[in-house]
């Protein structure tokens, strides 16, 4: 992983076997991001999308076990309980075209990523709404 700062802005490149969520997270930890935005693509071979089901108060996890582009990579960064939180959505295509994308739990990259995170000034915080089970920004 390598990344340099530009203003408001941190420009990140993951290379082979690197993990998105656990990059994105170490990022904001050493930079003290509290608030902001993530859009990125690049290429991964794992990946672990989730599709919330409001009435069971569950996600669904689809794993994706192949060559793909991360055509999408989309979030935000907020903190919960004092931690880095990160809520992110991805889309992967493979080889015929076909998209699987939802709410991102993990990815591993197959050859590079390139991600921008957007820092936003202040934080923003996170609060569990036991009503529909998800943790809500709380602003």
């Amino acid at each position: 992983m390598t990344y340099q700062v530009l203003g408001d802005t941190i420009a990140l490149r993951l290379q082979i076997g690197e993990e998105i969520i656990t990059s994105i997270t170490a990022v904001c930890e050493k930079e003290h991001i509290t608030a902001g935005t993530i859009s990125g693509l690049g290429a991964a071979d794992h990946a672990v999308v989730g599709l919330y089901r409001v009435g069971e108060k569950k996600y669904f996890p689809t794993e994706l076990d192949r060559d793909m582009e991360i055509t999408s990579l989309i979030g935000n960064i907020s903190q919960m309980n004092g931690k880095v939180y990160l809520h992110i959505h991805a889309t992967f295509a493979d080889d015929t075209g076909r998209v699987f994308g939802g709410h991102l739990n993990e990815a591993t990259i197959s050859a590079t990523a390139e991600i921008f995170l957007r820092r936003l000034d202040g934080t923003i915080g996170r609060r569990h709404d036991a009503s529909i089970g998800l943790n809500l920004m709380d602003v």
